[in-house]
C-alpha cells in the first residue's frame, strides 16, 4: 500500500541533541566545557539511551526528563565537570533544542502532499511540546505521540502500536524515520517502512533487521515517501 503517514523520532532526528552542550560551550566563562563539549554531548546522549533500554528491559519506567537528567549527571562526572549552575543551564537548553535546518521545509512538503505527519518519541509530552514550540514546527505536525501513553520506552512494540491507533493506518502505510539505527531497525521488524537518518555515517547495527533506507539527512524524505 502507498505511504499515508510519515512518523519521526524526535531527539537526534528532528532536533539537534548536541545543540545544548554546543551553545553552552560558546557562552563566556565556559572554558572547561568548551574543551570537552562534544564528549559531554556524546556521553549524555549515550547514557540517556542506555538508561531507557535498561528501564524498558527491567520494567522500571521513569519519565524521560528523569532519564535525561541522570544521563547528564553521568556525563558531567565522567568529564570532570562539577558545576551545578552549568548543569541547570544545560538542562534548560534541552527544552529549546534547535531543529535541523531541513526540517521545516521537509515537513511542509509532506503536508502539502497530503501525508499524515507525527512525532513518536521517548520524550515526555511536556518536553516534546517545548521542543516543537521552540523549533516552530507545530503547524506541520498532526500529532506528537509519547511513550508515556504506554509506560515503556522504545523499541517495545506497544510504542509503535501508537501510530496505528492514532491514524487508523496499516503498518505498511507508515514510513518511520529515525536517526537511531536500532530504532529504525526495530521498526522494520515491527512492519513499518523505515529510513535511518545516519548523520554520523555510523555502521549498521548488528540486529535481526536493518533499516530499509539509509539517508544522510531528512531532505529527501518527501520524495522517498512518494516513491514507496
Amino acid at each position: 500500500m502507498p505511504i499515508t503517514t510519515c512518523v519521526f523520532d524526535a531527539y537526534g532526528t528532528l532536533f539537534d541533541v548536541s545543540a545544548a552542550a554546543r551553545i553552552a560551550a560558546e557562552e563566556p566563562g565556559r572554558d572547561k566545557l568548551a574543551a570537552c563539549w562534544q564528549k559531554v554531548a556524546s556521553d549524555w546522549r549515550l547514557k540517556q539511551l542506555q538508561y531507557t533500554w535498561l528501564r524498558a528491559v527491567t520494567g522500571d519506567h521513569a519519565d524521560f526528563w528523569d532519564v535525561t537528567q541522570n544521563g547528564l549527571d553521568w556525563a558531567m562526572e565522567a568529564n570532570g565537570l562539577d558545576d551545578p549552575e552549568l548543569r541547570e543551564r544545560l538542562l534548560a537548553l534541552y527544552w529549546e533544542l534547535r531543529a535541523y535546518k531541513e526540517v521545516p521545509f521537509m515537513l511542509a512538503h509532506l503536508k502539502a502532499a497530503g501525508m499524515n505527519t507525527a512525532i513518536l518519541s521517548n520524550g515526555s509530552p511536556d518536553m516534546l511540546d517545548g521542543a516543537v514550540s521552540s523549533a516552530g514546527i507545530g503547524e506541520h505536525l498532526d500529532d506528537v505521540l509519547s511513550v508515556e501513553d504506554v509506560g515503556v520506552f522504545k523499541p517495545h512494540a506497544s510504542v509503535y502500536d501508537l501510530v496505528g491507533k492514532r491514524f487508523g493506518c496499516a503498518k505498511d502505510e507508515v514510513l518511520f524515520v529515525s536517526s537511531n539505527g536500532w530504532d529504525a531497525a526495530c521498526a522494520t521488524g515491527y512492519g513499518f517502512a523505515t529510513a535511518w537518518v545516519n548523520r554520523a555515517a555510523e555502521p549498521v547495527d548488528r540486529l535481526p533487521w536493518t533499516p530499509a533506507h539509509i539517508l544522510s539527512d531528512l531532505t529527501t524524505i518527501p520524495e522517498l515517501a512518494a516513491s514507496l
